[in-house]
């Protein structure tokens, strides 16, 4: 008798052969996407609120909003602003929180500011940003925004990573007599990647809610500027519609991140990579 005849008079179903097979292929995050939706839909149908419309609704909006043009360019502009953004973020938090991480003086000189401005709300820093670079180009103080939100939490993560390398790596590397650049290019740089990229990956997050509200309370902008015209309209299904598609953008790009980091950390063993999701 087969392993799957075995498993099936059991009652016992393999992978990808059970009742749920459509989850498990599409994953459960897809079915919880499916039943939110659903559930979206029964409660604005029950309740029939005007500021609460059905998901289908919602759907159709986003449809007209797209056909009608409306979306597409802003879309393009809001991305523009969130890549240029979060790539400054990135080079620069990397390259601070390295810095950090490695020499002890410059990590007390800047430990201070750095949890100061993670914690402190980033808007309020706008007429700073429109002081130094003025009010007539809004693109350089939405960037602005956007890397406030962002840098600092990948600066933390970073430190982090560098200084949680296990000692006994650095001390073989040393062992073999290998530079002070060899240790770190081949044994302290891979060895924090995993949080380099965790850091990487909720900074994207709050980069796209860095540039929403940049767009929207800095410079009526982008998908900012859409919502803001719907919400002076009071028109939930439009509001409601372009919120829906700013997850969408959310959820693809910190699945780049997220691609990436897998390929630059292949190497790890597997028991580590599940720790990792877990």
């Amino acid at each position: 008798m087969s392993v799957a005849a075995a498993t099936r008079s059991r009652g016992v179903h393999p992978p990808g052969l059970g009742p749920f097979t459509l989850g498990g292929r599409l994953g459960p995050g897809f079915l919880g996407l499916v039943i939110g939706a659903v559930l979206w839909e029964m409660l604005a149908r029950v309740w029939d609120q005007p500021f609460f419309p059905p998901f289908s609704a919602v759907l159709m909006r986003l449809f007209e909003l797209v056909g009608s043009g409306l979306i597409i360019g802003n879309l393009i502009n809001s991305l523009f602003n969130l890549f240029i953004g979060f790539t400054l973020s990135a080079v620069l938090g990397v390259t601070i929180g390295v810095l950090m991480g490695a020499y002890t003086k410059v990590e007390m000189a800047l430990d201070v500011y750095v949890y100061a401005m993670l914690t402190a709300p980033s808007l309020v820093f706008a007429p700073v940003f429109f002081a130094i670079f003025g009010a007539n180009d809004p693109r350089p103080s939405v960037i602005g925004v956007i890397v406030l939100y962002t840098i600092f939490i990948v600066i933390v993560n970073t430190v982090a990573g560098i200084r949680n390398v296990n000692r006994p790596l650095i001390e073989m590397g040393r062992s073999y007599l290998a530079s002070d650049r060899q240790l770190f290019f081949k044994i302290i740089l891979p060895a924090a990647t995993p949080l380099i990229f965790a850091g990487l990956r909720l900074g994207m997050g709050r980069a796209v809610k860095g540039m929403i509200n940049g767009e929207m309370f800095i410079a009526i902008v982008g998908l900012g500027a859409v919502v803001t015209s719907a919400g002076k309209r009071f028109d939930a299904e439009g509001v409601l519609a372009v919120l829906l598609l700013i997850i969408v953008v959310a959820l693809i790009c910190v699945k780049i991140v997220q691609i990436i980091d897998v390929r630059l950390t292949s190497w790890l063993p597997a028991t580590s990579k599940k720790r990792r999701r877990a």
